[in-house]
């Protein structure tokens, strides 16, 4: 990767100022990185100043390939030469066939998975509400549980199964139809806290009807990097069959190969009743969701929930690109195992070199977490990497995680840069 960009787009003489002026107070991650991005590049961002920055965010894992990835950008541009579909809800095009074609041969046929796929519209938590909604249409019943410290999106019913407190509380209504049980390792290590939930459904003193669908994450993104163990998964999979309850896992940013496998939850063994996609399904960062649903629940009326960009035909082509890409064997998976047990040897070293930060590594594959229990200490690290040309978040309710999320193909040198900045910054906070 050269050390300055090639092109720098321009940018207005006060390119702060705009945002300040005409943008809703609501903007956030733009306050965290108070610069204007103009070329991206594989894992690298370069400002109107042409600075450049390592990315550790990939858009909050919508870019597992990286920025303008070669291949899907050349899959995209020609497809816009040659006047290809770019709207059309969900009649056919040829490039939703190939799509669904190359997914069904790629990563449901070697997986045995005949799930049916559905384009619920162009977000995750798009996907969220077509999954809670036919749940609640196939069973019968209304309620769902989340977890603690899950997240789910920002619309009302993905909200209602989320954990974060602030966020909910910014719906500005009561929040109904969910209920959250502990998730693994929130009561503490002695607790299986799948049995706390087996408790609740087979005690009629409990408060908690049967539900609809149990809504979870393998990896808890946004909650704190928190992990669901693989026998935990099991058990909750096991006792969702045993009580007639559809297993719902939303995959939407630890799916697409972020933790190894394309799908989190494949080292477990489940075959859930809906999976949710989005971010990294497209490949390019187009939005573009999916809902996946065992084929006896595909008992939607035609044109029962619809939206105008369901169906987001340039997602489609570089998507397709993605796949044939990444997906044709098992290299990709192998490369991420191996810079996953790399990223995680160095968060291991901080910990041990670092005592007083009191830190605890989190996560599993690239998307991994150093928890700081010290308030501020997580924002601090992230804030001091910025200004060292890194692009790192925080995660968790209260910000005490940092989250390290990088493309999925960033070269090892890239990554172990990365890492060193990280750790002058923990130096730093200690």
């Amino acid at each position: 990767m050269p050390a300055e960009a090639p092109v720098l787009r321009k940018a207005s003489r006060q390119p702060m100022e705009v945002f300040e002026r005409l943008e809703s107070q609501v903007r956030s991650y733009i306050r965290a990185f108070p610069t204007v991005f103009t070329v991206a590049r594989g894992a690298f961002l370069w400002d109107v100043r042409g600075r450049r920055y390592i990315d550790f965010f990939a858009g909050a894992g919508a870019l597992n390939y990286g920025h303008n990835e070669p291949r899907l950008k050349e899959a995209l541009l020609r497809y816009l030469a040659e006047d290809g579909v770019a709207h059309a809800l969900d009649m056919g095009t040829a490039a939703k066939a190939e799509f669904l074609e190359t997914l069904e041969s790629l990563i449901l046929e070697p997986r045995g998975l005949p799930y049916r796929v559905m384009f619920p519209g162009p977000t995750g938590t798009n996907a969220v509400e077509a999954a809670l909604k036919l749940a609640r249409k196939v069973t019968g019943r209304a309620g769902v549980v989340g977890f603690t410290h899950g997240f789910h999106g920002m619309t009302l019913g993905a909200l209602a199964a989320s954990g974060n407190r602030r966020k909910r509380r910014a719906a500005g209504l009561p929040l109904q139809g969910a209920v959250a049980m502990p998730y693994d390792g929130f009561l503490g290590g002695g607790v299986d806290t799948v049995a706390v939930l087996r408790r609740y459904l087979e005690d009629d003193g409990s408060g908690l009807d049967r539900p609809a669908a149990v809504l979870v994450e393998t990896v808890q993104g946004e909650g704190g990097v928190d992990t669901g163990s693989e026998g935990w998964l099991r058990r909750l999979a096991a006792l969702c069959r045993e009580h007639g309850v559809l297993l719902i896992v939303d995959d939407i940013q630890v799916g697409c190969g972020r933790t190894g496998p394309f799908f989190s939850f494949e080292p477990a063994g489940l075959r859930p009743d809906m999976v949710c996609l989005s971010k990294s399904i497209s490949g390019f960062g187009l939005p573009m969701s999916l809902l996946l649903v065992r084929p006896e629940l595909d008992v939607w009326e035609p044109g029962e929930h619809n939206g105008t960009f369901r169906g987001n035909t340039l997602a489609f082509v570089t998507a397709t690109a993605a796949l044939r890409a990444y997906w044709s064997d098992g290299r990709l998976s192998r490369e991420v195992a191996r810079k996953a047990a790399h990223l995680e040897r160095r968060l291991a070293g901080w910990v041990e070199a670092f005592p007083g930060l009191r830190a605890e590594v989190r996560g599993r594959g690239l998307i991994q977490g150093l928890a700081c229990p010290e308030p501020g200490v997580a924002e601090a690290v992230c804030r001091k990497a910025f200004e060292r040309g890194l692009v790192v978040e925080t995660s968790g309710a209260e910000g005490r995680v940092v989250k390290i999320l990088p493309p999925l193909v960033i070269d090892d040198a890239d990554l172990e840069e990365g890492c060193a900045i990280l750790e002058r910054c923990l130096a730093d906070s200690a």
